[in-house]
């Protein structure tokens, strides 16, 4: 986890992350801010969300599940080990639970639940989300020493250390849009489908992204990544790799794009133009 700025106050999508027909699958965690939609079902090690967040399909959790006040899960819920549900939950199918269930008050699951450990009623505090809490103040704080100090204490917990999926605060998830308030990046060797929209993008390498980018800031397309639509920001740089291609327009202030790059559409700067040829790359490293 970077600790260069509140762990919720952008979208992050780890390595390896794909958008399927349904679902959206990681090896790591999954947190999402309050008040977020996400159209899709997930799959990942622990699954977390905050106060009023929508789900359209399926949780799937190789660990913990932890969901907070009002949330609301349209499929199933499968949890590997243990499972926090807030007040007023409402699950759309069945809760199959391996370890412990903590449950608050008026939580409504319409295809019943099973639980194999302790099954107590109460309204709990989300362990993880509290921790991400703590860590968000401490920075705000400038306090990043102990900052630094708890997310070291998080990852001695004996799983190997794999970044989350994060979904800010407020955020739309679907097949259509991933639309976000806030700057978003991109690991590498992702598949996704739908526009992503958001602060300013960073797309790192061999990505397939079946959509288009739009940000009010710069753009930046990595290595090898495929962009199925326009590549388009107000008044940031967009700069595209070598090997990259987008298969759309280009419009932005400035542009920074390698020989090897590839636009199959047009493109128009407002601002200054710059052709990085390979020698010159390879000059910088």
């Amino acid at each position: 986890m970077s600790l260069g700025q509140d762990p919720l106050d952008a979208l992050a999508i780890p390595d390896g992350t794909t958008a399927e027909e349904h679902d959206l699958v990681t090896d790591g965690d999954v947190v999402v801010g309050g008040q977020s939609t996400v159209e899709f079902g997930v799959r990942g090690r622990n699954v977390i969300a905050g106060e009023r967040v929508t789900f359209g399909g399926d949780i799937e959790a190789e660990a913990d599940c932890r969901l907070d006040v009002w949330c609301d899960v349209a499929g199933n819920v499968l949890v590997g080990k243990d499972a926090y549900l807030g007040e007023r939950v409402h699950i759309g199918g069945q809760l199959m639970v391996s370890g412990d269930l903590d449950i608050g008050d008026d939580v409504d699951i319409e295809k019943g639940f099973e639980a194999n450990g302790w099954i107590v009623i109460r309204n709990p505090v989300p362990t993880l989300v509290f921790y991400f809490i703590v860590l968000s103040q401490l920075l705000r704080l400038g306090e990043n020493d102990a900052a630094n100090e708890l997310a070291a204490a998080l990852g001695e917990e004996g799983e190997a250390e794999v970044d989350p999926l994060v979904i800010p605060r407020g955020s739309s998830v679907s097949d259509d849009a991933w639309r976000v308030s806030a700057p978003a990046t991109v690991g590498d060797g992702c598949r996704l489908h739908g526009n992503i929209r958001a602060e300013s993008i960073e797309m790192g390498e061999d990505n397939n992204v079946f959509g288009s980018l739009r940000a009010r800031e710069d753009i930046s397309v990595g290595e090898g990544t495929r962009v199925h639509g326009d590549v388009t920001t107000r008044g940031g740089e967009v700069r595209i790799e070598e090997g990259a291609r987008v298969l759309g327009d280009v419009l932005c202030s400035d542009l920074t794009v390698h020989e090897g790059a590839t636009v199959d559409g047009t493109v128009r700067a407002r601002g200054k133009v710059r052709l990085v040829r390979a020698d010159q790359a390879r000059e910088a490293e």
